[in-house]
C-alpha cells in the first residue's frame, strides 16, 4: 500500500528543507580536511574558516591555507592559517586558531 501523492510530496519537502537549511561537519572531519595541504597537483587547498579567538573576537577568513607555527601545534591544539587572495599569494600574517574556537569551516557548522 503505498501513500497519497499529497503526503509523500509533503514528506520530500520538508527533507529538503531541513538539508538546506543547516549544513554542519564534525570537528574531527574538518581537522583532517586541515591536513590535506595540497592537491595532488601540488597546489595547496585553499578554505574558509570563522573562529573566536581568545578574547572572545569573532573572526572570518573567506580564503586562507594551512601553514605551521613557530611551535607545537597539535599539543598544544592549535592550528595555523593565512590568509590568501585569489591565487593563493599571502594577504596577512599567519594566525593562529586553537581548534576548541572554530565554529564554521568552508561554510559549514562545527559539531563535536
Amino acid at each position: 500500500m503505498s501513500f497519497p501523492s499529497s503526503i509523500s510530496a509533503i514528506y520530500l519537502y520538508s527533507k529538503i528543507k531541513i538539508m538546506a537549511e543547516i549544513q554542519t561537519i564534525r570537528r574531527n572531519l574538518a581537522l583532517k580536511e586541515y591536513e590535506c595541504k595540497e592537491t595532488p597537483d601540488g597546489k595547496q587547498t585553499a578554505f574558509s574558516i570563522r573562529f573566536v579567538k581568545k578574547n572572545g573576537e569573532c573572526v572570518f577568513i573567506p580564503r586562507a591555507t594551512a601553514v605551521g607555527l613557530p611551535f607545537n601545534g597539535k599539543d598544544n591544539r592549535m592550528r595555523g592559517v593565512l590568509p590568501v587572495d585569489s591565487d593563493n599569494n599571502a594577504s596577512g600574517h599567519v594566525t593562529p586558531v586553537h581548534i576548541d574556537g572554530i565554529i564554521e569551516w568552508n561554510g559549514k557548522k562545527i559539531k563535536l
